[in-house]
Parts: structure tokens; C-alpha cells; sequence
């Protein structure tokens, strides 16, 4: 009897596991299994082809399907990561997320949903096993996160990037309950007003990891934050908190290893060492371009501190202000184990720190930009600092000369920046044993000599290199280089000669390549083409010639090209195909012939610059569909016939140059269509251009397990702004108008052409531009009244026309103006009075007028004579001027005849009497 219960009981067990092991589907339970699926329906929706292993194939194993992670014992779902699982193109779609698709996961502990695009959360949740919550890098913006995951046993609570903004905070209420809390990250999100004001915060006294950074809270930290005594991490960088530094809630947490206080509104002086105490710190980072009356002060007093910092950050800080010691913190001389040490733009001086490299071998990164730092810069040349990965001294005046031997002291070196340093000598052969190198910048220095062959040979790594503005000469690169991965390459204002190196014909993803203001020679290399991904290509002053090569057909991604200042000839290839291009430079070269209409297929084109070459007929109607065109210049070419009306519909011009041609006809009355600065309808980036940049090198990330710093590597994508540059003349003078200066600059010139008939009053209309320039062609009729709306003129030359009439007495209302002249012209009465700038102009401006009058001139007006524009004779048009000259010398010619008929006859009578 006992057996066969025995046996029963047995066969019980055996269903329930079997129904059990059925109800699981080989694993997970189907309710769970059913969730996930539904879960992937959500994020593939619009057509997403994320999660792909969840399926519903053979009942298959939802443990085992990507981002699950199961409990060994109950098979119930403990982990789902989610993370970046919507697809990318479907990130401008908005979606909201039901998170009561997460009921069924009654023991899930850990939850990431970062870098989904997710704009909402909706629905109920219980989730009181949840530990981890990730929602980093979302677009969250309507939510109260805390009243939907609620959880007495949260240990962590993350949302990390996730723009959230419910038009205030969290209910304190809320945040106090969470008693278990040991991590609440809320780092870059859109969070607005006083959050650590609320005494929930200062109830979490568990609390571990306080992560606030790159949101805008503001105002003051609240005292009752000491009550957080077990806190590691305390990071408040880019808000808006403000009131006296908070030296003694700091000096109170003892425990912390992470500070990081960037770009916030503290006043007051900070001295470091409330630190002294702090061993276990390990980071510590500020900067103060957001507080510049944050005072910083490292020497009063002195303290030998308990902590070996790993990372020191201070940028931008008024330092020992007090003291009057701008050096390198002295408490620096007691750290042996920094990672990574910032000292950027504080005005410190002296040598420069040899020690810091010395005394931590550990060292992967020093920045020290921006200082007053001089030599002598000294490595030990018996030592390797293998660790060492990011070197940038750059903007000091170190005045000394790379060590020989700084390739055998950073034999690891990625990253090395010591432009604008005033470094004299040689370029050290050595820097070709840095096999790993990855970005090199010497530029802004008085290096000289060859570039040596070692290093062509052995910085085959080299991605970026920047060496312009030196002495250097010999080749551009040695004989036998052979880069493969370089990106970018600017070897410009340098003495290098020969031709455009091959050294870099390997390198088939290059994006940049200047060699602008050497003394190459010879003819573009075809390989050039090759380059299907450059986007900047300038070779200006040099003595290169021959025609463009076919082969830039290919460079379909051409953003700026300058040839400017070389020899080149012929004309651009017709299958040329840029519809990237934004600035285009060949002025000073032998072009020749039509402007090239392949042109045309540039449509961003922003600068086009085609003075002083050969470019013959007319101005093309095709440039009308340039509508984003902001600087044309096609000045000292073989152009001819009349300018198009189509010009006019130009409207973003700011500066068109169609000087020293052989155009015709009149000026379009239209010219006022263009708004030359006055607004943009396109917006574009005149005056600078972007340069992509990509900087590797060892990144510190704060481990959410035990709190230490963690190293790692990144690759950073950033950019730098060049200054874009045109010549234009102006007050006489050719000058060159660049970056900031250039935005602002508008001007028309139209002289040294053959223009004919009257100035369209409507020109006066033209009342944002600086310069206008009609001199050198053959136009007649007044000066418009309509010039005294341009208010903003500096400089207005009509000289060497036949303009006639008076001056406008309204032109002293310029009160811009600097630079006028009417000169040799066929204009009469009073000159404008000497007041304003008038008073400043001499006879100069008037000479070859000699029927002008008044100051500054020496001929003085007679009574007859009108001040300029009041009550003057009425103005006859050239014709009326030839139909009235035409009477007088009728009538004259007539009187001659009359008088001559009278005296023949009054002679033939009297002789006839006589006889």
C-alpha cells in the first residue's frame, strides 16, 4: 500500500514538471514568452527589424534570445536589455512606450531602454524587485518617471540622456519613499528647477551615486546633502546652481571619490584643501567659464593631502588670485598614480612641470593648453611612460626644442599637440617610434629643416597631420612615405618644394588635403581623383600648372576647393559633378574661355571666386539657380556684354564684383532685388567652414558596481572652424575680408567696364551695403538724391564717368562714409557743405570737375552759383542737352548766314551805284 502511494505520488510530481516544463515552452514561462513578443512588435513598429532571435519558432527558449537573462532556478526573466534596439531610421518617428507590457516580469531586477528615440512612457507598473532602471539617451519629455517605477527595493535608478521635462520635478514625496536607493543618475536630461531643494533627497541616506549633470537646476544646494555620508559620486556639472561655493557640505563627505562641479554660477573662493582629508578621492573636475567669480586657490593654505588622485580637471579658473602664485598646484607634487591631469586657460607660468612626468608613470593624458608655461621642456631619456597616450601643450610659450628623444619616452603616444608653442629646431627623427600615433600637430612654430625619413617610414598610423606655418623645406613628405590611413594632411605656409607627394596615394579615405603657400610645382597628379571621400582641397600660392585633370570628376563630395595663385589653364572638365560644394577659389590662373556651366550642378555653392583670369563671354543665366550664392567675384576677366537681369534674383548676395571687364549696356534697376547682407533667406556659413576632426585616446568611466574609475578608449567626432577669406576692394584698397568680418562685409563693385546711361535711382535703395564702387565706365546723368538712403556706406567712388549736374546736398548725411569721390566727371554748381564727413574729404575727391565750386576746392562760386542740390538749374538730359546745343548753333549758324546775305547785297548796291 505505502509503495503504490509512493508511486502516485510520484506520477503527481512527474505532471506537475511536465506541465510545468509545458507551461515554461522549454524554458520561460508562456506569459512571459507572449510579453516578449509583444515587446518586439512595439519597438519594429513602422516596419523595425530589431530583436530578430525572438521568434516563436519551436517553441524555442525565450531565455536564451538576445537581452534575457533568466534566474537559474525559477527560469523567470531577472534582466531584459533593451538597449538601442529601435532601428535608427525610424528615429524621427515619435513613439511612446506602454510599460505595462512589463507586468508579466514580476521578478525583473534589471530594466535598460536606453537609446530608443522614446518620447513618452505610459501605463502602470509594479515593480518591486526592480534594481536597475536605464533610460539614457531618449527623448522622454512628458513622463513622471517616479510615479510609474516604483519600487521600495530600487538600488538603482538611471536616466541617463533622456531629455526628460515635466515641467518641474519628481514628487519629493516619491523620491523619499525610495529609502533603498543607492544609485539615481539623471544626467543630460532637460530638468528645470530646484529638485535638491525637496527634502526627499536628503532622506536617501543610502544613497551611493548622485548623477546631475548636463541638466538646468538651479539654485542653492541645500545643507541637509551632509545627511548623505556614504555618498562616492557627487556630479552637478553644466547646471545652473548658484550662491557661495559649498566648501563645507563637501568637506563633510568624506566618502566621496567623484567630483565633478563643471560650469555652474558658484562664487566665492574655493580652496582644495577642504580635500586634505578626502582619502578616497580620486576625481575632481571644475570649471568656471560660466562662473568667473569662482576664485580657486591651491597654496593658502598648503596641505599634503590623504588622496592619490587619478583624473585633475581645472579649466578656465581665476587660480591663487590671492596668493599671487600662478603656477602649478603645489599639492600636485604628492600625486603618483594621475591618469589624466587638465590645466587648461588659467594664466599659470613658469617652466614647465617635468616633474608631473616624472612622478606619475601611470600619466595617459596631460593637457596644459592655454597657459604661460615656458622651457625648458625636458624628458628623461632613460625612461618610457608607455601609458602615456594624449600629450597637448599647446598655446605656451615654451620656446625650446622638441627632445630628440620624445619618440623613445612615448613610444605609445596617440595623441601630440604642441602648436603655437614658439618651438625652435629641428622636426626630432624620432617621432617615427611612435608606431601608434595617431594625430600630430606642430603647427604655428619656427620648426625648420627637412622632415626626416624616419618618419615618413614609420608613422604609418598617422591619421591627422598638421605642421603649417613653419620654416620647414625639402619635400612635402620623405621619399619613401607611405601613409595609408591618413585623413587629413595640412602642410601649408611652409618653404616645402617639388610636387604635390605621392606619399599619400595609399591613403584612399582622405577628407583633407592643404598645401597652400609652398613652392610646389608641376601639374595636379591625377591620383588626386582617387580620393572619393575628399572634402577639402586647397593648393593655393604655389607655381603649379596645366590644366584640372578628368579625373576630379570622381570628387563628388568636394565641399571647398581653392586653386587660387598657381598657373593652371585651360577649362574646368565637363563631367565635373560637386553637388557639394560650397566655396570654390581659381581666382589668379589662366582659365580661359565661357564660365564653365558645370557649375551649375553646384547648387551650395556659397563663394565663387574667379578674379583675374581669362573667362571670356557673357555672364551665364544659369547662375539664378545658385540661390544660395553669397560671394561672387568675376573681376579682370574678358567678360562682355550686358550684366542679366537674371542677377537680381541673387537676393543672398552680400558681395558681387564684376569689375575690369568689358561689360556694356546699363545697370540693372533691379540690383536693389539683392539684399547684399541685409537678411538671408538661405541660411549659410559664410565666413568660417567645419573641418571634421577625430581624436582617440583613454577615457575614465565611474564603475556602477564598486565605484572606482575604470579606463577605457574612446573616438571622439568633433570639428574645427576655418576661417574662410576673399579679397575685395574697398576704400581704395584691396583688401581681405575673413571670417567674422567677412559676414559683415556687403559691396557692389562695377568699375573699369563700359557701362553707359544713368544711375537707377533705385541703386540709392541699397541701404545695407558698405561699398559701392561704379567708377572707370561711361555713365551720364545725375547723381540719384536716392544716395542719401545709404546709411551704412564707408566707401563710394563714381569718379571717371560723365555724370553731370549737382552733388546731392542730402550725401552729408552719410555719416559712415570715409571714402568718396566724384572725380572727373562733368559736374557743376557747389560742392556738399564741410560738415559731417564731408569736412573730412579733399580737393581730390572732386578734382576734373571744373565747373565745381567751393570749399575744399580753390575756385570759389560766384554769386550764380546754387549750393549743390538747393535751387539749383533744372538738370537737362544728355538728349535735351544736344537738342539745345542744336539750337544755338542754328540760330547762330543762321545769324552768320542772315548777316552775311545783308553785306553781300549792301556791297553789290553800292558798287552798282558807283558804276
Amino acid at each position: 500500500m505505502g509503495s503504490l502511494v509512493k508511486e502516485q505520488v510520484w506520477w503527481v510530481v512527474a505532471v506537475i514538471i511536465m506541465l510545468g516544463f509545458y507551461d515554461r515552452g522549454e524554458g520561460c514561462l508562456e506569459e512571459e514568452r507572449k510579453a516578449l513578443l509583444k515587446l518586439k512588435e512595439t519597438f519594429n513598429h513602422l516596419n523595425g527589424s530589431s530583436l530578430p532571435t525572438w521568434n516563436n519558432l519551436n517553441h524555442s527558449d525565450c531565455c536564451s534570445w538576445e537581452g534575457v537573462t533568466c534566474d537559474n532556478s525559477t527560469l523567470r526573466v531577472i534582466s531584459l536589455l533593451l538597449n538601442y534596439t529601435r532601428a535608427q531610421e525610424l528615429e524621427h518617428f515619435k513613439w511612446s512606450l506602454n510599460v505595462s507590457y512589463f507586468l508579466p516580469f514580476h521578478q525583473l531586477q534589471e530594466l535598460d531602454l536606453s537609446g530608443n528615440y522614446l518620447s513618452g512612457l505610459f501605463g502602470e507598473i509594479t515593480a518591486e524587485n526592480l534594481k536597475t532602471l536605464y533610460l539614457e539617451d531618449n527623448q522622454l519629455t512628458e513622463i513622471s518617471f517616479f510615479d510609474v517605477f516604483h519600487s521600495h527595493n530600487s538600488k538603482t535608478l538611471e536616466l541617463i540622456s533622456s531629455n526628460y521635462s515635466d515641467h518641474g520635478h519628481p514628487e519629493s514625496m516619491s523620491l523619499a519613499s525610495l529609502t533603498s536607493l543607492r544609485t539615481l543618475s539623471l544626467y543630460e536630461n532637460r530638468l528645470k528647477g530646484s529638485l535638491l531643494q525637496q527634502g526627499g533627497l536628503c532622506n536617501l541616506k543610502k544613497l551611493e551615486m548622485l548623477s546631475l549633470g548636463v541638466n538646468m537646476f538651479e539654485g542653492l544646494l541645500p545643507p541637509c546633502l551632509n545627511n548623505l555620508t556614504s555618498l562616492r559620486l557627487l556630479d552637478l556639472q553644466y547646471n545652473g546652481f548658484e550662491g557661495i561655493f559649498p566648501s563645507s557640505l563637501l568637506h563633510s563627505l568624506k566618502s566621496l571619490k567623484y567630483i565633478s562641479l563643471q560650469e555652474n554660477y558658484f562664487t566665492g573662493v574655493a580652496s582644495l584643501s577642504l580635500f586634505a582629508n578626502h582619502s578616497n578621492l580620486q576625481l575632481f573636475s571644475i570649471s568656471c567659464f560660466k562662473n568667473p567669480n569662482l576664485k580657486l586657490e591651491t597654496e593658502r593654505p598648503q596641505f599634503v593631502p590623504s588622496f592619490q588622485l587619478k583624473i585633475f580637471s581645472v579649466v578656465g579658473c581665476t587660480m591663487n588670485e590671492a596668493s599671487n602664485h600662478r603656477i602649478v598646484p603645489s599639492f600636485l607634487l604628492h600625486q603618483y598614480d594621475l591618469r589624466v591631469i587638465e590645466l587648461v586657460n588659467l594664466n599659470i607660468s613658469g617652466s614647465f612641470p617635468n616633474w608631473l612626468l616624472t612622478n606619475n608613470t601611470k600619466l595617459s593624458s596631460i593637457y596644459v593648453t592655454h597657459n604661460f608655461l615656458t622651457g625648458p621642456f625636458e624628458l628623461n631619456s632613460t625612461s618610457q611612460l608607455l601609458n602615456m597616450q594624449n600629450f597637448d601643450a599647446s598655446s605656451n610659450p615654451i620656446s625650446d626644442e622638441i627632445p630628440p628623444h620624445i619618440g623613445q619616452v612615448f613610444p605609445n603616444l596617440l595623441s601630440l599637440n604642441m602648436s603655437s608653442s614658439s618651438l625652435q629646431g629641428g622636426f626630432p627623427s624620432s617621432l617615427g617610434d611612435m608606431r601608434q600615433l595617431n594625430s600630430l600637430d606642430l603647427s604655428n612654430n619656427n620648426l625648420s629643416g627637412y622632415l626626416p625619413l624616419k618618419f615618413g617610414k614609420g608613422s604609418n598610423d598617422l591619421r591627422f597631420l598638421k605642421l603649417s606655418n613653419n620654416n620647414l623645406s625639402g619635400p612635402c613628405l620623405p621619399g619613401g612615405s607611405n601613409f595609408t590611413h591618413m585623413l587629413s594632411m595640412d602642410l601649408s605656409n611652409n618653404n616645402f618644394k617639388g610636387k604635390v607627394p605621392d606619399g599619400i596615394i595609399s591613403s584612399s579615405e582622405l577628407r583633407i588635403l592643404e598645401l597652400s603657400a609652398n613652392q610646389l610645382y608641376g601639374e595636379l597628379p591625377s591620383w588626386i581623383g582617387n580620393f572619393k571621400h575628399l572634402g577639402y582641397l586647397l593648393l593655393s600660392q604655389n607655381s603649379m600648372s596645366g590644366p584640372i585633370p578628368e579625373s576630379f570628376c570622381n570628387l563628388a563630395e568636394l565641399k571647398y576647393l581653392d586653386l587660387s595663385q598657381n598657373r593652371f589653364n585651360g577649362t574646368l572638365p565637363s563631367c565635373l559633378n560637386m553637388p557639394s560644394l560650397m566655396y570654390l577659389h581659381l581666382q589668379g590662373n589662366h582659365f580661359m574661355g565661357p564660365i564653365p556651366s558645370v557649375l551649375a550642378k553646384s547648387p551650395l555653392l556659397c563663394a565663387l571666386d574667379l578674379t583675374q583670369n581669362r573667362f571670356s563671354s557673357q555672364i551665364p543665366s544659369w547662375f539664378v539657380s545658385m540661390l544660395n550664392l553669397r560671394v561672387l567675384l568675376l573681376k579682370g576677366n574678358k567678360l562682355e556684354g550686358s550684366i542679366p537681369v537674371d542677377i537680381c534674383k541673387l537676393k543672398n548676395i552680400s558681395i558681387l564684383d564684376l569689375s575690369q571687364n568689358k561689360l556694356s549696356g546699363g545697370i540693372p534697376y533691379c540690383l536693389n532685388n539683392i539684399t547684399f547682407g541685409s537678411k538671408y533667406e538661405i541660411g549659410t556659413s559664410l565666413g568660417k567652414y567645419s573641418v571634421p576632426w577625430t581624436t582617440r585616446g583613454s577615457s575614465f568611466e565611474y564603475n556602477r558596481t564598486n565605484g572606482d574609475l575604470v579606463q577605457g578608449e574612446y573616438e571622439q567626432n568633433s570639428s574645427s572652424y576655418e576661417a574662410e577669406e576673399v579679397n575685395f576692394m574697398s576704400k581704395r584698397r584691396y583688401e581681405s575680408y575673413k571670417g567674422s568680418i567677412l559676414r559683415l562685409m556687403s559691396g557692389l563693385d562695377l568699375s573699369e567696364n563700359q557701362l553707359t546711361g544713368e544711375i537707377p535711382p533705385q541703386i540709392g535703395y541699397l541701404d545695407t551695403i558698405h561699398t559701392l564702387n561704379l567708377s572707370n565706365n561711361h555713365l551720364t546723368g545725375p547723381i540719384p538724391e536716392t544716395f542719401s538712403n545709404l546709411k551704412q556706406i564707408e566707401s563710394l567712388d563714381l569718379s571717371y564717368n560723365k555724370l553731370a549736374g549737382h552733388i546731392p546736398s542730402q550725401l552729408t548725411q552719410l555719416y559712415s562714409l570715409s571714402v568718396f569721390s566724384v572725380a572727373y566727371n562733368n559736374l557743376s554748381g557747389m560742392t556738399p557743405m564741410m560738415k559731417n564727413q564731408f569736412s573730412t574729404f579733399d580737393p581730390s575727391c572732386y578734382e576734373g570737375n571744373p565747373f565745381l565750386c567751393g570749399p575744399p576746392l580753390q575756385r570759389k562760386c560766384s554769386s550764380n552759383d546754387k549750393p549743390a542740390g538747393i535751387n539749383g538749374p533744372p538738370y537737362l538730359s544728355e538728349e535735351d542737352g544736344f537738342r539745345v546745343a542744336f539750337l544755338f548753333s542754328f540760330a547762330g549758324a543762321f545769324s552768320v548766314f542772315f548777316l552775311g546775305v545783308v553785306t553781300i547785297m549792301y556791297l553789290n548796291s553800292y558798287f552798282t551805284y558807283y558804276e
